[in-house]
């Protein structure tokens, strides 16, 4: 069944091609066509278009599937183009005439803006949650051990003492600045856009200020173009925002294949946590980590592959458009299954109190020991080149000459700050 032809006169080739996979992908989405088609139905009783009985035979149908489709039981067979299609005909073939008349006053393109609007809601609220527990997850970590120290790195050289809760904090408080994103494109995303229609409204008297209330809505996204217009702009927010966490989970993934190397072995997992070689017995793998990193990293492009599809269209719907609705699926499971396996991973993680005993890392002190210098009077500068003179000649070990109990640490009190902000933006 197809909503706009009745005849079969679109060859099954062009047909098949055109529809591509959003049978599937719109399995993702029918709840939220079914609670639109709720709201549009009760919208069209006040302004007129339906009787009461009319109304509620509608709903009563739309709210049993509505349970289907929560339940995982409502499917969409092949002989239906898309969700939209399937629910018409379900319509249609248990009230007749009285089914016909829920598309008035609408298109499948308001339709379809309106059901990835609901989902994007949802889901970007989802994983905000997710992202707030690893937040959490990071705090713990971080007060854990703050005081445990370990070699920061610049250039990929030894540089300068850091601490394992600084590193954790580090990215606990990067992940605030992703939240803040978050809320930024959910406020975008959260403006109804039904009954705009094709783009250009509608003659009929509806009432749009209605759906904007009962599918609580932030606001009415007034102009009617302007609605068709924000299509792959909601999208493009969407992959901006998930390329942001995604960047951030990608660097810790990154950081957390390094430091468990056995040239660093900084941290380290459990076995269960990696996988082994086919041929070398002795191999502990991270490869739950490079996996992390690997989807990550292909979240971050989707960003540039909807403006390559979407540069230069003009005002109004285009087919392009549905290319991108599998993409945004895909992400938002991909994102969210790569912050809950990071999130267990990470809770057994193991630290190695021991690193300084490496013998590399005997001069990360260096610059704790020019400052005592400066402290004692002598000018930073002549204080540097001293140093690096001794170095260079007499190879000292700085570790064994300061005093480092506090360096690299992170205290209670900037955690506590860290997470203050984390409250303010949540």
């Amino acid at each position: 069944m197809k909503l706009w032809d009745n005849k079969n006169s679109t060859n099954q080739k062009i047909i098949e091609f055109t529809v591509g996979n959003d049978r599937s992908y719109d399995l993702h989405l029918i709840k939220y066509d079914i609670k639109a088609s709720i709201s549009h139905a009760k919208m069209l009783y006040k302004s007129n278009l339906l009787t009461e009985i009319e109304c509620n035979k509608i709903l009563d149908i739309l709210k049993k599937m509505l349970d289907e489709a929560n339940a995982g039981k409502l499917k969409i067979e092949n002989e239906f183009e898309d969700m939209h299609s399937k629910i018409e005909y379900l319509l249609i073939k248990k009230l007749g005439d009285t089914g016909k008349k829920i598309h008035t006053a609408r298109s499948r393109n308001d339709q379809v803006l309106v059901s990835i609007q609901l989902y994007l809601i949802n889901e970007l609220t989802q994983i905000k949650k997710e992202v707030k527990s690893l937040f959490d997850l990071l705090i713990i970590l971080a007060k854990k051990n703050k005081d445990a120290i370990m070699p920061g790195y610049t250039h990929m050289k030894a540089a300068m003492p850091s601490s394992f809760g600084l590193w954790f904090s580090a990215f606990a408080e990067i992940l605030i600045d992703d939240i803040i994103s978050l809320n930024s494109t959910i406020k975008i995303v959260n403006q109804n856009t039904l009954g705009s229609a094709a783009g250009y409204g509608t003659s009929f008297n509806i009432d749009r200020n209605f759906t904007t209330k009962d599918l609580n809505f932030l606001t009415l996204k007034y102009n009617s173009l302007a609605c068709q217009i924000s299509r792959n702009k909601i999208e493009k927010n969407t992959f901006d925002t998930l390329g942001n966490i995604a960047f951030t989970l990608s660097k810790i993934s990154m950081d957390i294949c390094l430091y468990s190397g056995d040239e660093f072995q900084f941290i380290s997992f459990p076995d269960d946590i990696t996988t082994g070689s086919s041929i070398m017995p002795h191999k502990k793998n991270p490869d739950v980590f490079e996996i992390i990193r690997g989807k990550c990293n292909n979240i971050q492009n989707l960003s540039n592959s909807i403006s390559l599809s979407s540069t230069n269209l003009p005002s109004g719907y285009h087919r392009d458009f549905q290319l991108n609705k599998g993409k945004i699926i895909d992400a938002v499971i991909e994102i969210k299954e790569c912050i809950k396996i990071l999130s267990y991973c990470l809770s057994k993680t193991k630290v190695n109190k021991k690193i300084l005993e490496k013998s590399n890392y005997e001069n990360i002190f260096s610059v704790e020991l020019i400052n005592e210098m400066v402290m004692q009077g002598i000018p930073f500068r002549d204080a540097y080149l001293k140093l690096k003179n001794k170095l260079s000649e007499e190879k000292i070990k700085v570790s064994k000459k300061v005093n480092y109990s506090h360096i690299g640490s992170i205290g209670n009190l900037a955690l506590d700050k860290i997470k203050l902000k984390m409250k303010e933006n949540y």
